[in-house]
């Protein structure tokens, strides 16, 4: 069994291959900007000085050594060496492309001549993609025959463009690519060929399955990963003090490890950001907002090179590395800056509490018509605000300043909501205050407590707030039960069934095997068992503080219940556990759920406190 075989190869030692697209390939695809963007990358790296055998690398091309039955199966020249192409052709066919635009001053150098040839597949009577290649020196304009042809000849005169505009040398470019001075010297192959591809050749390994292992799941580089290239790049340092350039490399490495750890932890993350953050490293929002403010002060024209794709932070940054103005060590106070002003937000009491606030609110208000309300809720601007202000009291009050403007977006306190809860959603930005505020004044009063050193008690939880959906619920029912007839008693006893005491629930379950004749009797006396309850009137039962927030699967999960039975369902809730209330089977017998482990135990410390009749004991039944 042979092993599979990887090294680097140069261009000039491509140059005489034969490389066969197949059919499980997709067509061309790169756009203008990956075209510029390896133009770029080749470019930059032959204006540096270099150590000996230094090169720039095109990243990989995967492999496979045709047999010669396979060549007769795709009409292909049996005595020519033809490997299957199963990764790269993208990058293969562009180094083609260029290759193709430089032959007049490859010719002038007396470079070598001779171009690898690409033959695909999927050869029909619309399409021959090596032919197209050939002759598309002669192309001055998109082709829109065919979708390949129209990719290719966007890529090539991409390429006629960026050399007319940048105005680069195309001799000097011809020689980056194919170099050729050749002497005695053992290594100075290695000195001339400044480009080259890795080269994985697979051998007797099924080329799809390869492919597919290759591709699908395939995760890209995040512009974090790129640009941490660019900090570690040794050529960006601008020093030639070796020991102070490791040591400086080690540096940020260990202080990037930091930041990304310390991002990981969903505490600290969704403080600052909603739930959904697909990315596989957070620190990329820190780059991310640099690029968006621009705080590296790049100029207009080097703004508009860096385009719009999802690769946009990273070319910011590599337009500045590449910048005479440039300083590694001045852009790395600067991402550690916007670090350091999360940490201080996160670990400050009344900072991470109104921050935090803020940013929740910012993603779920409804202004409606009050448009003439200014709010700054973004955490772009937030950051903005607190580089301006003089000191930490100036920014509270423009935190405080901010929360009042939102407020006043809700309905006032005597505002009668409508009865079917249709617009009960507009008091959750003072509801979720409420929570913010109890907690910071719960806390203010441990401080103030001479026994307690420990400046801070309890945070409220945004991580485990965001993981969950919220409703606005009524604490006393909005439904008004007459009990006048069987099932409207039967829901009555069932809310009822899970807050009473056990010798009251045996005669609930009594009621349910009963007669219907017995049934009126024996719901007066188990009514009378259980507390009185207060007689709201429906127009006091939709006011704000018939109101609190309790995540959308409990909320949904009892309906109607009385408030004993939601206090008892969310008193365990927050003990962990998921209490079933009781159901009907099909013939109408009393049926209890079982007791099963919460998803999540987190009730919010006002909603917790209503329940357990903090804040008055005369309400509830």
């Amino acid at each position: 069994m042979k092993d599979n075989n990887i090294k680097l190869v140069s261009i000039n030692e491509l140059l005489n291959e034969h490389f066969f697209i197949p059919n499980y390939q997709r067509g061309y695809r790169w756009s203008r900007q990956q075209v510029k963007d390896l133009l770029n990358d080749i470019y930059e790296f032959s204006k540096k000085k270099h150590q000996d055998y230094e090169f720039y690398c095109v990243q990989p091309l995967v492999v496979k050594e045709m047999s010669d039955e396979e060549k007769n199966a795709n009409n292909l020249q049996v005595s020519d060496r033809w490997f299957e192409v199963i990764d790269g052709q993208q990058r293969l066919t562009t180094i083609y492309l260029v290759l193709q635009y430089l032959q007049d001053a490859i010719d002038i150098l007396g470079l070598p001549k001779q171009m690898y040839e690409l033959e695909y597949q999927r050869k029909t009577k619309d399409f021959d993609g090596s032919e197209f290649l050939k002759s598309i020196a002669q192309v001055n304009e998109t082709n829109n025959s065919h979708i390949d042809y129209y990719h290719m000849s966007v890529a090539y005169m991409t390429i006629k463009e960026w050399f007319c505009n940048s105005k680069v040398n195309k001799g000097d470019f011809c020689n980056v690519l194919l170099k050729h001075e050749l002497d005695n010297n053992e290594h100075s192959q290695d000195k001339a060929n400044n480009v080259r591809f890795i080269w994985y050749e697979s051998v007797e390994e099924d080329p799809i399955k390869v492919f597919t292992r290759l591709n699908i799941g395939k995760i890209s580089l995040t512009n974090a990963e790129l640009i941490k290239a660019l900090f570690l790049n040794r050529s960006n340092f601008r020093t030639e003090n070796h020991a102070y350039l490791k040591l400086r490399q080690q540096e940020i490495a260990s202080e990037w490890d930091k930041i990304e750890y310390t991002l990981q932890d969903d505490e600290f993350w969704l403080f600052l950001h909603e739930k959904g953050y697909n990315r596989p490293t957070r620190i990329d929002f820190i780059f991310d907002l640099i690029c968006e403010h621009n705080s590296l002060k790049l100029a207009e024209e080097q703004l508009e090179s860096i385009g719009s794709d999802d690769f946009r932070t990273f070319r910011y940054f590599y337009e500045y590395f590449r910048s005479n103005q440039a300083s590694l060590v001045e852009c790395w106070k600067l991402v550690k800056k916007y670090y350091k002003v999360f940490e201080e937000w996160f670990k400050d009491l009344e900072l991470y509490h109104y921050i935090g606030y803020l940013i929740l609110t910012a993603k779920t208000l409804k202004i409606g018509e009050r448009d003439d309300i200014t709010l700054m809720p973004t955490l772009q601007a937030l950051v903005k605000k607190w580089d301006d202000s003089a000191d930490k009291h100036s920014y509270l009050l423009f935190l405080k300043g901010m929360i009042r403007n939102i407020i006043s977006t809700c309905p006032p306190l005597d505002f009668q909501y409508k009865e079917d809860g249709s617009d009960k959603s507009k008091c959750r930005p003072i509801l979720l205050f409420h929570n913010i505020q109890t907690v910071i004044n719960q806390n203010r009063s441990q401080q103030a407590n001479e026994k307690y050193q420990s400046g801070q008690f309890y945070k409220f939880p945004f991580n485990l707030f965001k993981l969950e959906g919220w409703d606005v619920e009524h604490i006393n029912s909005n439904t008004t039960n007459q009990e006048d007839n069987v099932d409207t008693q039967k829901e009555w006893l069932l809310n009822a069934y899970v807050s009473a005491a056990p010798s009251v629930q045996e005669s609930i379950g009594r009621y349910f095997d009963a007669a219907d004749e017995e049934k009126d009797t024996l719901f007066n006396e188990i009514r009378n068992q259980l507390p009185k309850s207060d007689d709201w009137t429906q127009q006091e039962k939709n006011r704000i503080w018939n109101y609190a927030l309790l995540d959308s699967s409990t909320n949904r999960s009892y309906g109607n219940a009385i408030f004993s039975s939601k206090r008892r369902i969310i008193i365990g809730k927050d003990k962990g556990k998921k209490l079933a209330i009781p159901r009907l089977t099909r013939d109408k017998k009393l049926q209890l759920g079982e007791e099963t482990v919460a998803t999540s135990s987190f009730v919010p410390p006002c909603t917790k406190q209503i329940f357990m009749k903090y804040y008055s004991v005369s309400l509830g039944e």
